[in-house]
């Protein structure tokens, strides 16, 4: 892959990974502490800011629309998975990283016991949406901020990845997943990406899709070959750029 221009001064070290209680991976992303959760979002400790990306609420409703039918229970399901992380995390923030609706239609598709439980996760605490490509208005009725991007500690979250060096950027849109070798066969599965500097993050959304970290798509982002943060079944795994498929 093309990675941005090389570094002299050692910074940022190489990520190192401790494995966390939750079967996730501790590390310090450009000096931050985080954990990448099993689930595929980011948590922040200090902060108490939970992180996740690529929702894609009414995904299904929008194919649907189209006369290609999906079950229309992602909204649902991928709600049940942000409320699961709201509960075991108790997070005094939570940053949805842009393309949380699938089209700037999706809330107004989306039925009223959604809507409600949406409400109900912003109860004593603030919900942060980043625009995305497909949301570029934020939702208009559910609480919460709309914002271009948002810093905290020594991280800025936003959407789509700026192309060169962006120290402590997190991002969203490509949906990272790799291609790895376990018990004998080949498993695609969602990744996190990261070079200890920056970070992409899986989509979250119950009906999203992957594109490899090996994708041109990703020439250009990092400092050095990222690692895979692969997600398992209920562990992350790094996988370093050799040992991708």
């Amino acid at each position: 892959m093309s990675t941005a221009a090389a570094r002299t001064d050692g910074w940022p070290p190489a990520p190192v990974f401790a494995r966390a209680d939750c079967g996730g991976l501790n590390m310090r992303l450009n000096g931050t502490r985080v954990v990448l959760r099993s689930s595929g979002a980011l948590w922040l400790p200090l902060t108490q800011t939970l992180a996740a990306g690529d929702l894609h609420f009414e995904k299904g409703s929008s194919y649907a629309a189209r006369g290609q039918m999906l079950p229309p229970y992602d909204t649902h399901e991928t709600l049940a998975r942000i409320e699961a992380e709201a509960a075991a995390l108790n997070p005094a923030t939570i940053v949805f990283l842009g393309d949380s609706f699938h089209d700037d239609q999706a809330e107004a598709r989306m039925d009223p016991e959604a809507a409600d439980r949406i409400a109900r996760l912003a109860d004593d605490r603030l919900l942060i949406w980043i625009a995305g490509n497909h949301d570029s208005d934020g939702p208009r009725g559910l609480p919460g901020e709309t914002m271009s991007n948002v810093g905290v500690e020594n991280l800025v979250f936003v959407h789509e990845p700026e192309p060169g060096r962006r120290r402590g950027q997190v991002a969203g849109h490509l949906h990272p997943c790799a291609r790895v070798s376990a018990f004998g066969r080949a498993v695609r599965a969602r990744c996190f990406a990261t070079d200890g500097e920056r970070m992409i993050l899986p989509a979250f959304g119950a009906f999203t899709g992957g594109l490899s970290v090996r994708d041109q798509a990703f020439d250009g982002l990092f400092i050095r070959p990222p690692t895979a943060a692969v997600i398992g079944r209920n562990r992350v795994h790094p996988v370093g750029w050799d040992q991708l498929l």
